[in-house]
């Protein structure tokens, strides 16, 4: 069995995390590759060498079979993970190196049991719907949180969206949100968006900032084709992908839909979605 490792640059490394993550891979007999980022930092704050041949830059690449690919970090960090694995379905964990998460839900201190886990071959595992979105170069794109257009100026953009080739409506404001329900927690939530049960099976179309009050979010169907012409009056705009920007002309043109690529996500067996939400979103906690 092979762990591949993914972290950032920027996480704050405990070297006790450390010293128990590469404890168990040791204990485990488990083979590894590790992201240069983060064995760089692993070696610039700890006294551990990484040899370079477990050393990757960019994609994981093709991996055995019984692959799984631990993320030591934050939602973020996670996010960032899944698409170094381009598709490959490998299992992924992530170990919450900071506050509460949503995708990285195995706490810090529980890194012995994640491991126990993954070498028992006992890890609960979720699969997790994607987004495919076109027309942005000559490439498909992947997200599985969101794709969000949005103005980078101070005049606002219209966005004329239409589901499965029906006319719903011209976004004039700032932009807007279509997420997967896993990412109803993310931007689309701080938008004014619903949560959504990751097991749901549709998509969330969520305004940004509309100069019309009325404009409200819309829950679809993930068989759903949503189609957006965006017009940017002339000033700068973007499209965020999950965690990557890219800038966009006027007049551009994107397709999303459901992707036939997914995700497997490792849930603690004792922590649901439903006690990740009250726990992040305080909910029954008298804080007066």
């Amino acid at each position: 069995m092979k762990i591949i490792l993914f972290s950032r640059k920027s996480i704050a490394l405990r070297t006790e995390d450390i010293d128990e993550i590469f404890g168990a891979i040791e204990r485990y007999g488990f083979e590894y590759a590790i992201n240069k980022a983060f064995a760089e930092n692993i070696e610039e704050h700890t006294l551990r060498i990484i040899p370079t041949e477990f050393i990757y830059d960019g994609e994981v690449g093709e991996q055995p079979a019984d692959s799984v690919m631990v993320c030591y970090g934050g939602d973020g960090t996670l996010l960032e993970g899944v698409h170094r694995l381009g598709g490959a379905d490998i299992p992924v964990v992530g170990i919450n190196g900071g506050h509460l998460g949503f995708l990285a839900l195995a706490p810090r201190e529980n890194i012995r049991e994640v491991f126990e886990g993954i070498a028992s071959k006992n890890l609960n595992l979720e699969q997790r719907d994607m987004l495919c979105i076109e027309g942005v170069g000559d490439t498909k794109l992947y997200a599985l949180n969101e794709v969000s257009v949005q103005r980078l100026g101070a005049a606002m953009i219209s966005v004329e969206a239409a589901i499965d080739g029906n006319m719903v409506s011209t976004y004039n404001g700032d932009g807007v949100i279509i997420s997967t329900p896993t990412g109803s927690t993310a931007y689309s939530l701080s938008a004014g968006g619903p949560i959504v049960a990751p097991s749901c099976h549709s998509f969330l179309l969520t305004p940004l900032a509309p100069h019309n009050l009325t404009m409200r979010p819309i829950v679809m169907p993930d068989t759903s084709m949503v189609k957006l012409h965006i017009d940017t009056r002339g000033n700068d705009a973007s499209i965020s992908i999950d965690n990557r920007t890219f800038k966009i002309e006027n007049n551009a043109v994107l397709t999303i839909k459901k992707a036939k690529r997914y995700i497997r996500l490792a849930v603690p067996h004792n922590i649901s979605f439903f006690d990740s939400l009250r726990n992040k979103m305080m909910w029954g906690v008298d804080i007066r």
